[in-house]
C-alpha cells in the first residue's frame, strides 16, 4: 500500500466515523421525540396547517366567479326555468328514445276500439281509426322538436349573418338588408308562412324553410343593434388598425359579444315556431297524414269534439306545455345572462 493509499485510508475511517455519530445522535433525538410524544404534536400542528390552507383556497376559489358559473348560479335561482328546462330534457329523451318505449305502433289500427276513452290499455285514448293516441303523441315528439330546431337554427344563422354584416359596414348595405326585415316584419308571421307554403307546397320540408324566413328578421334587427354597439369599441378598433380583416372581426370579435342575447332570442323563437308548424298542419298545409304531428292530431280530433273530446285535448296540452317550457327557458335565461340585473 503507498502513502497515497493509507492517507485516503486514514481519511475515509475518520470521515465514517463522524457519519456513524451524526446518524447515532439523530437516532436518540428521534427515541427522545417518540418518548416525549412531540412528534405527535409537531404532525398535528402540520396537519392543521395544510387544512387551514386549503379551507382558504377553496375559499378564495369560489369567490371567483367566471361568466359561466355566474350565469348558472342566476339561472338556478329561476325555478320555472329550471323545471322547464327539465321538461325539454324529458322531450328530447322522448324524441330519440320514444318510439322504442310506446306500447303500439304510430299506426297500429284497430277497429274493435275506435274512440276508445282513456284506460289503461290506452292511456290517452284512442283515435277513429282506433290507432293508440298516446303513441302517436310521443312519437310526434321527435317531428315537433325536429320542426323548430331545423326551423330556428336557419333562422338564425341567416339572421346573425346579415346582421353582422348590417351593423358592421352600414350604408347601403345595411339599408338594402333592414329594408327587406321591414316587409318581412309587415306580415304577422302566421300569415307570411301561410303564404310561403302556399308557393311552394304543403310538407314539413317546406314548413321548416316558411317559420325559418319569418324568424330571420328577429335574429338579424337583434344583432345589428349589438354590432353597432360594438363596432366602435377600444378592441374592435384596435384590431382593425393592427391589420385583423374584417371577417375575423365579425366572428371572433363581435359575435361572441352577441351570443347571450343569441341564445335567449334561439330559446324564445323555439316555442313559437313549434307553435306555428302545429298551426300549419292543423290547417292542412304542413304534415300529412299518417304523421303524427301534434297539429295535424288536433285537425283530426276537432270532427270527434262533442263525442270525443280527448282527441283534441292531448295533443293540443302537448303543443300547451312544449311552447311554454321554450318561453319559460327564454325568461330563464335572459335574467340569467343579464349582468345588469342584481340578486
Amino acid at each position: 500500500m503507498n502513502h497515497f493509499e493509507i492517507i485516503w485510508s486514514d481519511h475515509a475511517e475518520k470521515e465514517l466515523d463522524k457519519i456513524i455519530l451524526e446518524v447515532d445522535k439523530l437516532k436518540s433525538t428521534f427515541d427522545l421525540a417518540i418518548q416525549n410524544s412531540d412528534w405527535q404534536k409537531a404532525l398535528s400542528s402540520l396537519l392543521a396547517e395544510i387544512e387551514e390552507k386549503k379551507k382558504v383556497q377553496t375559499e378564495n376559489q369560489e369567490r371567483i366567479k367566471t361568466p359561466f358559473s355566474e350565469m348558472v348560479r342566476k339561472f338556478k335561482k329561476q325555478k320555472n326555468a329550471v323545471v322547464a328546462l327539465c321538461f325539454i330534457i324529458f322531450l328530447i329523451f322522448l324524441a330519440f328514445f320514444g318510439s322504442k318505449i310506446v306500447p303500439y305502433g304510430i299506426n297500429e289500427y284497430d277497429y274493435n276500439a275506435i274512440l276508445q276513452g282513456p284506460s289503461m290499455k290506452h292511456l290517452f285514448g284512442t283515435d277513429e281509426f282506433g290507432r293508440d293516441l298516446f303513441s302517436r303523441i310521443v312519437c310526434g315528439t321527435r317531428i315537433s322538436l325536429a320542426v323548430g330546431f331545423g326551423a330556428v337554427t336557419v333562422g338564425a344563422v341567416c339572421g346573425t349573418i346579415l346582421g353582422l354584416l348590417a351593423g358592421y359596414y352600414g350604408g347601403w348595405i345595411d339599408s338594402i338588408i333592414m329594408r327587406i326585415c321591414d316587409v318581412l316584419f309587415a306580415f304577422p308571421g302566421l300569415i307570411l308562412a301561410i303564404a310561403i307554403v302556399a308557393i311552394l307546397g304543403s310538407g314539413m320540408t317546406n314548413v321548416v324553410i316558411a317559420v325559418a324566413v319569418f324568424s330571420t328578421p328577429t335574429f338579424a334587427r337583434l344583432v345589428r343593434s349589438k354590432t353597432l354597439t360594438l363596432k366602435n369599441s377600444v378592441f374592435v378598433l384596435a384590431a382593425r388598425n393592427i391589420g385583423v380583416s374584417d371577417a375575423r372581426i365579425l366572428f371572433h370579435h363581435i359575435l361572441p359579444g352577441a351570443i347571450p342575447d343569441i341564445i335567449v332570442q334561439y330559446s324564445m323563437s323555439f316555442g313559437s315556431s313549434i307553435l306555428t308548424a302545429s298551426s300549419l298542419s292543423f290547417l292542412g298545409m304542413g304534415a300529412q297524414p299518417p304523421t303524427p304531428e301534434w297539429g295535424l292530431l288536433l285537425s283530426n280530433g276537432r270532427n270527434y269534439m262533442a263525442s270525443a273530446m280527448y282527441v283534441t285535448i292531448f295533443p293540443g296540452l302537448a303543443i300547451f306545455l312544449t311552447v311554454l317550457s321554450f318561453n319559460l327557458l327564454g325568461d330563464g335565461l335572459r335574467d340569467a345572462l343579464d349582468p345588469k340585473l342584481s340578486d
